[in-house]
């Protein structure tokens, strides 16, 4: 029997699903995959609910013109952009099928595309899919600091775009304006794209402040800038995403939407247009209750002995295995914890390509205190007492 397709044999089950499998099996705590629990908004669920009396069909292609409104006026009130909704926006079936419309709507075999890691596991594949080629700036723990000289030597004549999270999971890392600077530098002068992805966007913590690259001089026409409704509402299981840039692009990304899944849940669209339109104090306080988790997460694990990396961002941190004398990977040292400890993480290594085990493990804190203090003790009974 002939073979299935050799591009995607090298890839396996991810190790969010393999380390949730295992939580599954064995009772573990999972604070290992992203998923924000108990902090989903009763009103926009009761408003899906509602949704779906009024009707159960094809919603258009591009997005429910509600929907698309409120993203337009969302850019608008955070970030200074004055955008058309019918030609600078798009709808799509959460953050991942963003990025495949706008990876698949740019890439022609042979562009090389600037990555920056540790990155999420999609970016390699669907690059690869598109028949591009990834071009990898690596970043270090602890601090993640942007290697300009090593970013610089990565674009060149082949460069078709860079694709890169701030905030950045796993590293929790918030792009300042002066890296964005940088970058943007080398988009120009390059000729080429930036493909954003920004869906932990309203999860910034510390007073830090998410800039996107699409408000800098001379990227409103070269940026694609990808949001999540997943992340912003804590409702990762509505899968609704949407992308806004120059028309331009837009028709780029909207060529490859049309035939991957044309269109998306019309009741969660509508939904999603009414956590949109919700007043600047509900995203603040997302913030704020993140960042509290986060310091109630620090807190139990320096109790247990671990070195923390700084947190900036997201719904992660991560820390430093040696810190507590573990002498394997990060790999081992997951499966350890969940046998041990009955707590779940993910290895830092899965976010690299080519990446020998590391000493850092990444923890979500998007869960109940209970959850985030039993986590703790646990760590702290194995490691400490």
């Amino acid at each position: 029997m002939k073979p299935g397709a050799t591009s995607l044999a090298r890839y396996g089950t991810t190790i969010f699903e393999a380390m949730s499998r295992l939580a599954r099996e064995t009772g573990a705590l999972n604070l290992g995959q992203g998923i924000p629990e108990g902090d989903e908004p009763a009103d926009i669920v009761a408003c899906a609910a509602e949704a779906l009396k009024e009707g159960n069909q094809y919603a258009p292609m591009m997005g429910l013109p509600a929907l698309r409104r409120a993203v337009a006026t969302h850019d608008r009130d955070f970030y200074g952009l004055n955008l058309d909704w019918e030609t600078e926006t798009m709808v799509t079936s959460g953050g991942t099928e963003a990025l495949a419309c706008a990876l698949f709507g740019l890439i022609d075999p042979g562009d090389e595309v600037v990555l920056i890691e540790p990155l999420y596991d999609t970016y390699i594949p669907v690059i690869e899919m598109a028949g591009g080629v990834p071009k990898i700036v690596r970043l270090s723990p602890p601090d993640w600091r942007l290697p300009v000289a090593e970013l610089t030597a990565a674009f060149g004549p082949r460069t078709k775009l860079i694709l890169f999270n701030s905030p950045m999971n796993p590293t929790a890392k918030v792009f300042s304006r002066a890296e964005l600077e940088i970058i943007a530098g080398l988009v120009l002068a390059h000729d080429c794209y930036a493909v954003c992805d920004e869906v932990y966007e309203h999860l910034v913590f510390d007073g830090a402040v998410h800039t996107p690259l699409l408000t800098l001089p001379g990227m409103r026409d070269r940026t694609i800038r990808i949001a999540s409704a997943g992340k912003t509402f804590s409702l990762t299981g509505w899968k609704v995403g949407y992308l806004t840039a120059s028309p331009a692009l837009i028709r780029q990304a909207a060529r490859a939407h049309q035939f991957l899944v044309f269109t998306t849940p019309p009741n969660l669209q509508s939904a999603v247009a009414f956590g949109l339109a919700k007043e600047r104090s509900f995203f603040t306080g997302l913030a704020n209750r993140m960042q509290a988790k986060r310091d109630r997460l620090i807190g139990g694990l320096e109790r247990a002995g671990f070195a923390v990396a700084p947190s900036a961002g997201t719904f992660f941190l991560t820390v430093d295995i040696r810190s507590v004398g573990f002498q394997g990977g990060d790999v081992a040292f997951c499966r350890d914890i969940i046998e041990t400890a009955g707590v779940a993480a993910i290895p830092v290594s899965a976010f690299y390509a080519h990446e020998p085990e590391t000493s850092f493990v990444r923890f979500c804190f998007a869960k109940p205190d209970t959850m985030l203090d039993e986590a703790a003790a646990r760590l702290k009974r194995r490691f400490r007492d």
